[in-house]
């Protein structure tokens, strides 16, 4: 999920965006920190939007509820995260009933958070709104499904190709804030080709700040205290891939010692001195251009360069 906190700059941003030269959408879009000069323009290929000020003024209002309805979403789904596995429980852990009680609230919690949602969703009077974000809740229950399934040591032994990495990364962190981008054009009212950028805009967006996310442990630590990290990060799948299955398999029993568990550093140095963290930077970069240039199909603007600097900003390692 990419920065749950700018959600509501950000499809601000996108609603006051133009959709032609010399159009200049009267939604108020807040002003943003600007990390670059003005943005240059492109091949424009979208009309222009229809309405006037007086019609598309309240769109502000609606946007900014939609905002609060992917925080209420994306914060369920992090309360949910929290349930923990009872099945690897131990007694270190604390009591028993303490952990069923917490698993309680976290399910009751979410539930509630996604409850409000859906009612405030309701009240945006759009189906085709309602039929994205839905589907958005679906993508991310799914996503959190196969993180469920898949996390843990043992996960770390199973063989996952790059394109069912990125897959499964979308489900789970990038479809709400894709569809979210696309839901905020269809409520100001842009047409299906604006909609689409706005949707490949929030996908390589939530893209790129996942594999920032992945990359910090191995670009802002050292061999000396190095950050833990998850076997299931970008750099770590990269490196699987490169290596071989069977090689990743020697790798990891070497990181073992007489059945200990795993001594992260000697992991965390194998794979710092390969090539999936460069592979991994690579594809952040990509993702990163891919957001810069869906947006830059849209005329200039004060809005667009802000969107600009978010799809710079998150991707800069």
């Amino acid at each position: 999920m990419v920065l749950p906190s700018s959600y509501q700059k950000l499809l601000l941003c996108l609603a006051g965006v133009p959709t032609a030269s010399g159009a200049r959408s009267r939604l108020s879009a807040p002003a943003l920190p600007r990390s670059a000069g003005p943005a240059t323009g492109s091949d424009h290929i979208l009309p222009a939007m229809a309405g006037s000020s007086a019609e598309r003024q309240p769109i502000t209002c609606i946007c900014r509820n939609l905002a609060e309805i992917t925080e209420l979403i994306h914060t369920a789904f992090l309360v949910h995260r929290g349930i923990v596995n009872l099945k690897e429980w131990t007694n270190a852990d604390g009591p028993l009933k303490d952990m069923q009680f917490g698993n309680k609230m976290a399910v009751l919690s979410g539930d509630f958070l996604l409850a409000n949602a859906c009612t405030g969703l309701a009240q945006l009077n759009n189906t085709k709104v309602v039929e994205l974000i839905s589907s958005a809740i679906g993508d991310l229950v799914q996503g959190i499904y196969y993180e469920g399934s898949h996390s843990g040591e043992d996960s770390c032994i199973a063989d996952v190709s790059l394109a069912s990495w990125e897959d499964q990364t979308f489900l789970s962190h990038g479809a709400l804030l894709a569809k979210s981008c696309q839901a905020a054009m269809e409520l100001a009212k842009h047409n299906t080709d604006a909609q689409m950028l706005a949707y490949q805009y929030g996908k390589h967006l939530s893209l790129g700040h996942k594999l920032n996310s992945d990359l910090q442990p191995f670009v802002k630590s050292s061999i000396a205290e190095p950050v833990p990290f998850s076997l299931d990060l970008a750099p770590v799948v990269f490196h699987r891939h490169i290596v071989g299955q069977e090689k990743w398999l020697q790798q990891l029993q070497q990181a073992r010692s007489m059945g200990r568990p795993i001594n992260y550093s000697k992991l965390w140095l194998t794979i710092k001195t390969g090539n999936g963290v460069s592979q991994a930077m690579d594809l952040c970069s990509y993702h990163g251009n891919k957001a810069l240039e869906a947006i830059k199909r849209f005329p200039p603007s004060e809005a667009r360069s802000a969107l600009e600097n978010i799809a710079s900003a998150v991707t800069k390692i």
